[in-house]
């Protein structure tokens, strides 16, 4: 009984991996066959349609690399450079021989280099050589994208150094506008300092002369008297002139006036004298 069992539970399995074994084949022959369909219309420059056939493959057989492969290089061909990568980056991970393998790394090079990742695609072009070192396209490409990778570093570098020296330039700026604020301020608190001395200064004399105008509407104290009193005496002093005799001012004006008169008499007789000087002047040959 039991040996009739297991002889059973074999034959189910037997066949049960038959149907499986049909079942992808059918689904590997469907994919090729829409894999192909897949070509013929990109060599026709139908890109939809490839696609669309490219898309059937992988749905019946998703492990296929080719129709991956194929979906991807359609998308590079009618310029979807970002669909294309992300194809060929899932071919990478179902690619199990190296010559598939340096296919998908030569394409994916390519298509960096369109997107202007030009490092990403010096890694690529090196992981295409380490399946297949004797491609001489691959070599050419990889010599392309290394000096456009230096290129753009050297470019990068430029822009950071332009960055700095616009950083470094606008922190000065900022310092020479802060020192520039402060003498300014400081300007005004001298002005203002000034306008305080000259305020209180103005307030002085006003309160000075307040006190002149008060000084005035006083009686003179002894003491001004006493000033006055001396020079009433001095004057008293002076010799006073007799009758018919001149004052020490009039004796002083007349003779001021007699200088006056002999001063004009000379620079008259001068005048004369010079009315018949000749003035000479030399000729040059």
């Amino acid at each position: 009984m039991k040996i009739g069992l297991y002889i059973l539970l074999l034959l189910s399995t037997f066949s049960f991996s038959q149907e499986q074994d049909k079942a992808q084949l059918l689904a590997s022959k469907k994919a090729n066959d829409y894999v192909f369909q897949g070509n013929t219309l990109i060599g026709d420059d139908d890109y939809v349609s490839a696609e669309m056939a490219y898309r059937k493959a992988i749905s019946e057989r998703p492990e296929t690399t080719e129709g991956i492969y194929n979906l991807g290089t359609a998308y590079y061909k009618s310029g979807a450079y970002n669909e294309a990568l992300y194809r060929l980056e899932q071919a990478v991970q179902t690619a199990s021989t190296k010559a598939e393998k340096h296919k998908v790394f030569h394409n994916i090079g390519n298509i960096l280099m369109k997107n202007k990742q030009c490092k990403e695609a010096v890694e690529a072009y090196k992981s295409a050589l380490r399946n297949d070192p004797t491609d001489n396209e691959t070599r050419y490409n990889l010599g392309i994208a290394k000096v456009c990778a230096a290129e753009q570093k050297d470019q990068e570098d430029q822009n950071k150094d332009d960055q700095e020296n616009k950083d470094d330039n606008k922190d000065q700026e900022n310092e020479d506008n802060k020192e520039e604020n402060k003498d300014s301020k400081d300007g005004d608190d001298k002005e203002e300092e000034k306008n305080k001395d000259n305020k209180e200064g103005d307030d002085k004399e006003d309160k000075k002369d307040s006190e002149d105008k008060k000084e005035d509407g006083k009686p003179k104290d002894d003491k001004e008297d006493q000033g006055k009193e001396g020079q009433d005496k001095k004057e008293e002093q002076k010799p006073q002139p007799q009758p018919g005799q001149l004052s020490p001012q009039q004796i002083e004006s007349l003779l001021e006036a007699m200088g006056n008169q002999e001063q004009k008499v000379q620079e008259k007789m001068n005048a004369e004298k010079q009315k018949g000087v000749i003035i000479k002047t030399d000729k040059d040959w």
